[in-house]
């Protein structure tokens, strides 16, 4: 098993590792191309890509948030913390001895976090050179777990390996965002989403996250 999949306990507490290398080339970029993001950048001068570091605990918070705010994944993922370790072992254990329906977790969440830690547990989740992928490798790897999506490949690109052009239209906030920054908070079709994103690349990410973070004082993070 490669050690993406590996679990130590530091790495699921929230951390704040330094800003990625590109991060203040893509802010002055995206300042000096976009007014609306200038001023975003500027509104928010202590932005942090933040991550829990360990590959397991970036998929599984990934699933627990699918589809709910941040302020109610985080209470979720707090109990799920609570009653089991974060690791493949841990979540398989607190399932079977029924903790994992104590949680607030849907029983489709249940059993997609039960499949994640059974396919990393028998060395099933494997890729080579994971660090060294390219982007599309990556999500097309990871969406053949059960459970998991495009949306939930892209916040591994994200938080996991801190890809810098990663860019998420199916994600409900970055569209609110959108919407309340550029469409007079108007309905945006998808078409219109990926067209405002190809000319913010290739510093996706970071528009991601300034987007984020002007919606919600709880820092993004997985």
């Amino acid at each position: 098993m490669y050690d993406y999949i590996s679990h130590n306990p530091e790495t699921d507490r929230t951390t704040e590792h330094e800003r990625p290398s590109w991060w203040t080339q893509a802010s002055d970029a995206l300042s000096n191309s976009d007014p609306v993001m200038a001023g975003l950048v500027e509104r928010y001068p202590d932005i942090q890509l933040r991550t829990r570091g360990a590959a397991f605990a970036t998929l599984a918070r990934s699933i627990v948030s699918q589809q709910i705010s941040v302020k109610a994944a985080e209470s979720i993922w707090n109990r799920l913390i609570a009653v089991c370790e974060c690791s493949p072992l841990g979540i398989i254990g607190a399932s079977e001895a029924g903790h994992l329906q104590t949680c607030g977790l849907s029983v489709r969440k249940q059993e997609y976090l039960v499949d994640l830690a059974q396919q990393c547990a028998n060395g099933r989740l494997d890729i080579p050179n994971w660090q060294q992928a390219d982007d599309e490798t990556v999500v097309a790897t990871l969406t053949t777990i059960r459970g998991i999506g495009r949306w939930t490949a892209e916040m591994f690109l994200i938080f996991n390996l801190r890809r810098p052009d990663v860019f998420p239209v199916d994600d409900i906030g970055m569209q609110r965002a959108l919407s309340r920054y550029y469409f007079d908070g108007k309905h945006i079709p998808l078409a219109r989403i990926r067209d405002w994103g190809e000319q913010r690349r290739p510093w996706r990410t970071a528009a991601t996250c300034y987007l984020w973070r002007s919606l919600d004082p709880i820092a993004v993070a997985y």
